[in-house]
């Protein structure tokens, strides 16, 4: 069912209709929003124009004019994206309904911002003339970084990402940590749930919520640093964020490397993937010592879905089983009642389709659909 619009009734409520709910004629349209006809011929044409908006033939015609319906343009421009993380990140350009068009691996955001943004741009724009589409297209952008983000204005580190996006491309862009961008990748991946809990083991260990179908960030954007949140140990572990203890120090990638003879987090999974003994006890040992924590996020936040990402998830399914062992030993019966822990839907796409999602949330939001009118 079409959820309720404001009265009267804009061509960002139109477009949000058409796209969202599925409303395919201008009749619809006028019943939902009780606009006139004329008011609402005028919107949807204007939302023709800007390229948002199709119509299609609706089966043949039985005499006068042909049936047509009303269908949300995923053609009609592009958005760029790209999720940085400590050791390598991918960047893309996706079409105005989060599908990705091409793709190529990006720079990790191992420097600072004011070293990584140029290269980004650079990047980027090789990536549209590589591909054949043109940057005229290019309606926003959407950036994760694996720092805690200021949301106003935008700043990764210190330093507003938006000028330097807008002079290069005359665009907005928008910006989250990594994870929060991984979170609506998996959200949107998983239809009809509405608390979710995403959790990426990688060379850190971070989260992100959603609650209520919308992305936690807290207060200062700080939400979801599950990696910091200190468990025992036998012998102290110092964190680089200058605690010890940390789960991160414990059970992250950098830990769990400098105890194997793997070089590299891929080469860990491999190892486990192969069933080297002393490797899938590693892992299922830091399942462990992360359902630790996430026992505990499970019996505070209650979500239906926790999902696991990053590079030692996925095939290697010893952690995902020592975490589940904790998480289900330790929680409340309620809790985990129909809990599901699963492996990320999406992989490396999560965050891709989730920088989209959040770009896209905003470009396509009625305000700013009418604000661009």
């Amino acid at each position: 069912m079409p959820r309720p619009v404001t009265r009267p009734s804009t061509a960002g409520d139109l477009l949000r209709l058409i796209r969202e709910d599925g409303v395919a004629t201008r009749a619809e349209l006028g019943r939902i929003t009780g606009l006139s006809r004329p008011a609402v011929a005028s919107r949807v044409a204007a939302l023709i124009a800007r390229g948002l908006v199709v119509e299609r033939a609706d089966g043949p015609s039985t005499g006068g004019r042909p049936p047509v319906r009303l269908e949300f343009n995923a053609a009609g421009g592009t958005v760029l994206v790209a999720n940085l993380g400590q050791s390598r990140g991918q960047l893309a350009v996706c079409d105005l309904a989060g599908t990705v068009l091409a793709r190529t691996d990006g720079p990790p955001a191992d420097t600072s911002p004011g070293k990584t943004l140029p290269r980004l741009l650079d990047e980027w724009e090789a990536l549209l003339a590589a591909s054949g589409i043109g940057a005229a297209t290019v309606r926003g952008v959407g950036l994760g970084v694996p720092d805690a983000v200021e949301h106003a204005p935008g700043r990764w580190d210190g330093v507003e990402v938006g000028p330097p996006i807008a002079a290069r491309f005359g665009v907005p862009a928008y910006l989250d940590n990594e994870v929060n961008a991984a979170a609506l990748g998996e959200h949107r991946a998983h239809p009809g749930v509405d608390d979710l809990l995403f959790v990426k083991v990688s060379t850190g260990i971070g989260a992100g919520l959603i609650a209520g179908g919308r992305i936690q960030r807290g207060a200062l954007g700080a939400a979801g640093e599950l990696g910091h949140v200190p468990i025992s140990a036998p012998v102290p572990a110092p964190c680089r964020c200058g605690n010890v203890n940390c789960v991160e120090a414990i059970a992250g990638g950098t830990a769990l490397l400098a105890r194997s003879p793997a070089d590299d987090l891929p080469g860990l999974a491999a190892l486990a993937r192969s069933g080297d003994p002393a490797t899938v006890a590693l892992l299922r040992d830091a399942g462990r010592r992360i359902g630790e924590v996430v026992a505990t996020a499970v019996n505070l936040l209650n979500p239906a879905v926790v999902v696991l990402g990053g590079d030692l998830v996925g095939a290697d399914e010893p952690l995902i089983a020592g975490l589940r062992e904790v998480v289900y030993q330790r929680c409340t019966a309620l809790a985990t009642r129909s809990l599901r822990i699963e492996p990320s839907r999406l992989g490396e796409e999560a965050g891709l389709t989730g920088c989209a999602t959040m770009a896209l949330t905003h470009l396509l939001s009625p305000a700013a659909v009418d604000a661009a009118g």
